[in-house]
């Protein structure tokens, strides 16, 4: 005992465990063993080991054609027990995926019974299905029995399996394949067998033809769900590299009905679940993408797929069926990636290598055939030589019979006395009395006729190269001829951009669109926004409205914010909401780094010659063409103003070049100039110098409309009403001039500045929102203070934003819709 403890510790002691290379050596052989053993199929016969053993079981067992269906259950059972050592469903999956016609091109498998669907309907437990090989198999199998094909032990060494099998035509570009290995995965599309055939014949009689060559008979992919392929480049750059990918879409058609138009889809890409596709649909329809889809329905039946979209009569279908393309999987797009195992290594395939790959095998397959086939006759011809040879010495043959002990004693007499091989004679011996007549006799000589014509064939196959390939060529002719495959898939040459004008599918409706300090957006019909006009919409506890404008769901809200970034947002995708509903944060329908809100406007058309002017509280200002502020994608911010650190984006405003512009400081200096000063600017640039504030800031900013109206200031509580026209014209980038005699102690801090009229009534925020018209302020001149319009208590007083002060007041144009030019273009909000 001492002795073997000793061996151990020694043992333990001199094994230096490296976990590392442990752990690299077990995951290469894992590796390895599902590169080639599990997950790609091979080159020659395009199929992975387990299919490859599921076939060679049902063949071995008589599980044909021609004979009756067998349980499933038998079947796997009989792969797992002798050739496939792992779980029954991945057998039974393999079995059900070979008999699915919208899965492959060719089934291997005919299975009685639920074998799933295009639903992604999974297949009856394998006890209640029945299977057997399809005639399809047979093409597959048919030399197995000739020697075509080395043979392995299986798992327990109890059996012989294939490593290969002897296939009769390229089944890996006829039924493609995929599978996702240890680093490697395969992608290989199905292929029309027709074409296949053709191109191969055509490899085999051009061996240096080019894929250019190859393409007038290999068309592209042809899927068993059939569709249209779109990319003939594309095709080609995947023939030639084995990598790349096409566009398959649908075939539906625009059908007139009597209350609605209709979309047909009779076909859809290859491997998209039928249900799946209906259900995307039926969403966008309920969660209302795109207007005009009235009802969407599955009418598949027995005699083939067909999908139903029902859509407004007022509405473009076309329109509908591209924006369904680009955002269903009626439209995917199919990626190749042709990995296959050749020379026992994964290789990626290009369309010569798939045709070389199955061309040299089928050529060992036809010869290891041939060579048996001939080992056969040329035996069957030797027994024919001694059976004719005996004949002819039939009574000294019997003679020697009759003389002998036994058949042993028989055969040796015969060889000893007339040079008979050991084969001869045992033929001789065993040859039963009637076939001594004429008749065979005959045939016997016939037989040894055709025998020496047959080996002499065989051998011609051996030695002349163009007889091999013309037998090759024969039999995958014949098989074109048995399996007529007309081609599913529509092949297109140039993929079609998907143009989706999505305003067309949009119905224009009126709308009210209200917009709330904290960012809350509301979007309310005409109905609401007329029965409650008198009522300020409700907001959460310390939000308020800062303005409600018209507006159409074709329209776009252009939100901008302190930090010098805007908000680019479709009408039509603002929430619907009722009146005293919170509504959506504006974040939530785009990313960026949120700011607090500081103007908004409605834009109706982008292409306008209007501009946008935006300033800062350091006294920066930019125009910036309103085109340069519309986005394609409207999912994130985007900069409005390049800003400096401590600055803010104060106001946006928009403007046509004949407008003036009105700056005001916190401390009550102005400057007025005509917006042609300024040149447009992209909008990530910082702007030039607008009003020189040296310490001051700048609060707010109007375009004056006309000059003979008038200006409102407020500071606090505090108002002041003067005449525009007594405004004098300043230089940009100046100090300004005052709006009003500023006092000494406890001075007047300016929050906003209105263009008013006596017509203008303006709203102060509190729970019953209190009434301010524009000629309730006094009229005063530039050379005088304030004064005091309303007193107002704490109970008019409202939180600011950031919920730490009191402010005293909240004035706010209800709804102010100046309209730019003709363009019908809207600015939205007066901010405080």
């Amino acid at each position: 005992m001492a002795k073997k403890k000793e061996i151990i510790e020694t043992v333990a002691h001199n094994v230096d465990w490296n976990l590392e290379d442990i752990m690299s050596d077990r995951f290469g052989r894992y590796s390895k063993y599902i590169i080639q053993e599990r997950a790609l199929p091979d080159a020659r016969d395009g199929l992975k080991p387990v299919q490859r053993r599921i076939l060679f079981a049902m063949d071995k067992d008589g599980n044909t054609y021609e004979k009756a269906h067998r349980k499933s259950a038998k079947t796997v059972g009989l792969v797992i027990g002798t050739y496939h050592p792992h779980g029954d469903t991945s057998v039974y999956d393999a079995m059900v995926r070979m008999s699915q016609d919208w899965k492959v091109n060719v089934p291997l498998i005919d299975m009685h019974g639920n074998n799933g669907s295009i639903d992604n309907d999974p297949a009856a437990a394998m006890r209640y299905t029945e299977a057997r090989l399809s005639k399809s198999a047979g093409y597959l199998l048919e030399d197995i029995d000739y020697n075509t094909v080395p043979m392995t032990n299986n798992y327990d060494d109890t059996e012989l399996e294939p490593t290969v099998l002897p296939v009769a035509f390229p089944l890996l570009l006829v039924n493609g394949a995929t599978g996702i290995a240890s680093g490697y995965a395969t992608n290989i599309a199905p292929h029309n067998m027709g074409e296949v055939i053709d191109g191969t014949i055509y490899r085999i009689l051009n061996p240096n033809c080019s894929i250019e060559d190859l393409e007038m008979f290999i068309k592209g992919p042809d899927f068993p769900t059939g569709g249209i392929v779109q990319g003939k480049k594309e095709i080609d750059h995947i023939f030639k590299t084995g990598k790349g990918r096409v566009i398959v879409r649908s075939k539906a058609i625009i059908k007139e009905a009597k209350t609605v138009n209709q979309i047909i889809i009779s076909e859809i890409p290859y491997e998209v679940i039928k249900c799946d596709l209906v259900k995307q649909i039926a969403n966008i329809r309920l969660d209302k993408s795109i207007d005009g889809i009235v009802d969407v329905r599955d009418e598949s039946d027995r005699n083939g797929l067909l999908i139903v979209v029902d859509i407004k009569k007022d509405v473009d279908a076309n329109l509908i069926l591209n924006y369904l393309y680009k955002n269903t999987s009626l439209q995917i797009s199919y990626t190749y990636n042709m990995i296959a195992i050749m020379d026992h290594r994964p290789v990626l395939m290009t369309l010569d290598k798939c045709l070389d790959a199955f061309i040299s095998f089928r050529k060992e397959v036809v010869i290891n055939r041939t060579k048996f086939l001939l080992e056969q006759k040329k035996k069957r011809i030797h027994i024919l030589d001694g059976l004719m040879k005996a004949i002819s010495i039939l009574d000294d043959i019997i003679e020697l019979i009759k003389s002998s002990k036994d058949k042993a004693d028989s055969k040796r007499k015969i060889c000893d006395a007339f040079l008979f091989s050991d084969v001869q004679a045992e033929a001789i011996v065993t040859m039963r009395l009637y076939r001594l007549s004429n008749t065979d006799i005959t045939a016997l000589r016939e037989e040894y006729v055709n025998l020496n014509r047959e080996i002499n064939e065989l051998e011609t196959i051996l030695s002349v190269e163009d007889v091999l390939h013309h037998v090759i060529i024969n039999e995958l002719k014949a098989i074109k001829e048995n399996n007529p495959t007309p081609r599913r898939s529509l092949i297109e040459n140039e993929i079609e951009e998907i143009v989706i004008d999505k305003k067309a599918m949009i119905s224009a409706e009126d709308c009210y669109i209200s917009l709330t300090h904290d960012g809350y957006l509301r979007r309310y019909s005409e109905r609401i926004y007329s029965s409650n006009a008198e009522t300020f919409p409700y907001c959460k506890e310390g939000d308020q409205i800062i303005g409600i404008s018209k507006a159409n769901s074709l329209d776009t809200l252009l939100i901008f914010l302190d930090n010098g970034e805007y908000a680019c947002l479709p009408v039509h995708e603002i929430e619907d909401t009722k009146w005293k509903d919170i509504g959506s944060h504006y974040s939530s329908l785009v990313k960026g780094s949120h700011g607090h809100i500081v103007s908004a406007m409605i834009v109706n058309d982008f292409s306008t010659g209007a501009s946008v002017i935006t300033i800062s509280k350091n006294g920066m200002i930019k125009k910036t063409m309103i085109n340069e502020f519309a986005l394609n994608r409207y999912s994130k911010t985007a900069v409005a103003m390049k800003l400096k650190d401590n600055d803010e984006l104060i106001k946006a405003l928009v403007s046509y070049d004949e407008e003036e512009i009105l700056l005001v400081s916190k401390d009550g200096y102005y400057n007025r100039y005509s917006s042609l000063v300024l040149n447009p600017l992209a909008p990530k640039a910082m702007g030039v110098k607008a009003i020189n504030v040296q310490g001051d800031e700048v609060v707010d900013a109007i375009l004056i409309q006309n000059l003979n109206d008038d200006l409102l200031i407020r500071a606090a509580t505090s108002f002041k009403r003067l005449h525009l026209k007594d405004l004098v014209l300043t230089s940009r980038a100046t100090k300004g001039n005052r709006l009003f005699k500023q006092r000494k102690s406890n001075p007047y801090i300016v929050n906003n500045i209105y263009e008013v009229n006596n017509s203008s009534t303006y709203y102060v925020m509190n729970e019953e929102r209190t009434i301010l018209e524009a000629k309730d302020v006094s009229l005063l001149g530039i050379d005088a203070t304030f004064a005091k319009a309303l007193d107002y208590n704490d109970d008019y007083y409202l939180l600011s934003s950031n919920n730490s002060e009191i402010e005293t007041v909240k004035i706010i144009p209800m709804i102010t819709k100046k309209e730019i030019a003709s363009y019908g273009q809207m600015e939205l909000f007066e901010d405080e």
